[in-house]
């Protein structure tokens, strides 16, 4: 590969990161809602808003220590566990059994809604805005106390009936079950003993008080609201939230949505993820709001108005999921009627790529049942798929290579007149029917691949804590072990994550990387240009100390695809004449450090 050869990569490569740049700098604008503060329905009703301080009774304010105070019933079930409180039929405890905060034995387990008064307080509210003929304290609020009817314990088999009767004529029912997984299901009946018809607007809300401690604000990562409206996927992250326009129709910093039949909106953490899903085929406003007085976040989907004549019933289901983004559950809810469910995960700019590449690895995990031996196999399949592309590469290196004498000469005849040597070696190559840019070909592949492919390995719940062997115990983690404790063999502490002296307190996987990367160097020629020679020389480890705090399985697919890339330039070279003297090399560049 000549020097024409390494300025086109390295013009590639630089290409590519002005266009990530830009677009992290310049993100493509959002399209804008029709109408962001269109009414759900005819009727005028209030919309709802999360309490500042919970209160008993309508209007009636009291301390947060009330509140968890107020009555609970039990949430069990095979994968959650967690407690509804009575005041407000408030959904806001909900721990995940099968998952602990770190790979301790003694971790905690990760805990999804907390109540009003722990910190970063997220819950669900579920209720009824008032409309025509009934008044804003004679439907359900955000701190009504509710009365148990029937049920003790939300499980998969024993759902549970919720009860509040305003006194006036109406009677307000909750009817809470859960599936097996992390679906529940809430339905809401009105029902009108009075004389008069009334109006009211069933909503469901998700209310996070603060911005998440534990946010990773990492541009790789969205964390936020996430919503599917009528097929449009939309993602909006907390700052932007924050810098939404004031509503005066919503009170706070607002953008709606009209969802005409299908959609969801909800939070979403790195692997955690809570949504309002209404049932298929029902309009609704979508909405996410920021009160910046109070620090609170919301995610709402009210429904539309519906009228109750005197001695009539009616009724509004809303589904809420809260739990883990595994892929497999949420695909079988996609299968079961949430529209496009699967994109709550976040897939990015390349799902094209990321998606049939989480599949891929998925689908090897199953087979293999261990993600690292699955990384490596997933390595081996792509590294297949592009094999034809990678052999015409290596062939056309080799050929190049086998020119390289030829090119010298050229560059003694024509001395200092550049233009000569180009267009003498332009002729050179026609004549010898070699296309320079082509050794390029497996690096422009590789790019949008290696980015996909941490994409999946950061964001995927089912990289989280997964072990490999030995020192390996979470892939989704850095390389555990130091160079500075000579891996474990010294009692000497090393350097946590978040330390500056972290990027030297080097592991065993970013060291081998780095020298998978110096031994593929070594079947290249060096470039003739001091300046590229030198940045040449120390890619390989540049590259080890920035990759170095990397998620291992990251890092792990690169010693693989280095080690398989080496092996197939070495025996393709070796087919077409060329036989590479990589120690030979090796030796050689050891005699001139020495000199």
């Amino acid at each position: 590969m000549d020097d024409q050869n390494k300025n086109l990569i390295l013009a590639t490569a630089l290409s590519f990161v002005v266009i990530l740049v830009w677009f992290l700098l310049f993100p493509p604008p959002e399209k804008p809602a029709e109408d962001p503060n269109a009414p759900v329905a005819t009727t005028e009703v209030t919309s709802p808003v999360a309490p500042a301080t919970p209160a008993a009774t309508p209007g009636q304010s009291v301390t947060a220590e009330s509140a968890s105070d107020a009555p609970r019933l039990a949430i069990d079930t095979p994968r959650l566990k967690g407690s509804i409180s009575l005041q407000g039929g408030r959904i806001d405890q909900l721990f995940l059994k099968d998952y602990n905060e770190t790979i301790a034995k003694d971790s905690p387990t990760v805990q999804v809604l907390s109540p009003v008064g722990s910190d970063n307080a997220y819950y669900a509210l579920f209720g009824w805005a008032a409309g025509a003929g009934i008044a804003p304290e004679g439907v359900p609020g955000p701190n009504t106390v509710w009365a148990v009817e029937s049920g003790s314990t939300l499980a998969p088999a024993t759902p549970v009936t919720l009860v509040w009767d305003n006194g006036k004529g109406q009677t307000f029912r909750r009817i809470m079950s859960i599936d097996d997984n992390y679906m529940f299901s809430v339905e809401q009946t009105v029902t009108n003993a009075g004389d008069a018809s009334i109006s009211l607007a069933p909503y469901g809300v998700l209310v996070r008080h603060g911005e998440p401690k534990n946010a990773k604000k990492f541009f790789v990562l969205h964390e936020g609201t996430v919503g599917m409206a009528d097929g449009e996927l939309t993602e909006t992250t907390y700052g932007d939230l924050e810098d939404l326009d004031y509503s005066e129709r919503e009170g706070a910093r607002a953008d709606v949505t009209q969802v005409t039949e299908t959609g969801w909106i909800g939070f979403t953490d790195h692997y955690w993820m809570s949504t309002l899903i209404p049932a298929k085929g029902t309009a609704f406003k979508s909405a996410i709001k920021y009160d910046e007085r109070r620090d609170i976040f919301q995610a709402e989907a009210v429904q539309p108005t519906q009228t109750v004549a005197p001695g009539a019933t009616i009724s509004a289901k809303t589904q809420m999921f809260s739990g883990a983004k595994e892929w497999e559950v949420i695909r079988a809810y996609e299968d079961k009627g949430v529209e496009k469910f699967v994109d709550s995960i976040d897939w990015g700019w390349f799902f094209f790529l990321t998606k049939p590449i989480f599949q891929l690895l998925h689908f090897l995990h199953g087979f293999i049942g261990n993600m690292g031996w699955s990384i490596i196999a997933l390595t081996v399949v792509l590294k297949a798929i592009v094999f034809p592309l990678a052999y015409k590469s290596y062939s056309s290196m080799a050929k190049m290579k086998e020119l390289q004498p030829k090119m010298e000469e050229l560059k003694k005849a024509a001395g200092d007149d550049r233009a000569k040597v180009q267009q003498a070696m332009m002729e050179l190559y026609k004549k010898e029917k070699v296309n320079p840019a082509s050794g390029c070909l497996p690096i422009l592949i590789q790019i949008p691949i290696f980015f996909s492919l941490y994409k999946v390995i950061f964001v995927t719940l089912e990289l989280r804590h997964a072990p490999w062997f030995g020192w390996i115990q979470d892939l989704s983690a850095p390389d555990p072990s130091s160079i500075l404790n000579l891996f474990g063999l010294l009692s000497t502490p090393v350097p946590g994550p978040d330390s500056i002296f972290a990027i030297v307190s080097l592991g065993i996987l970013p060291i081998l990387l780095g020298i998978s990367m110096w031994l593929q160097q070594k079947l290249n020629p060096a470039p003739t240009d001091a300046t590229q020679a030198m940045i040449f020389a120390w890619m390989p480890w540049v590259f080890m100390f920035m990759l170095g705090n990397f998620a291992s399985g990251l890092v792990l697919y690169w010693i693989t695809n280095n080690t398989i890339t080496f092996t197939q330039q070495y025996l393709i070279m070796r087919s077409h004449g060329y036989r590479p003297d990589v120690f030979g090399n090796i030796r050689s560049s050891f005699k001139k450090k020495k000199t």
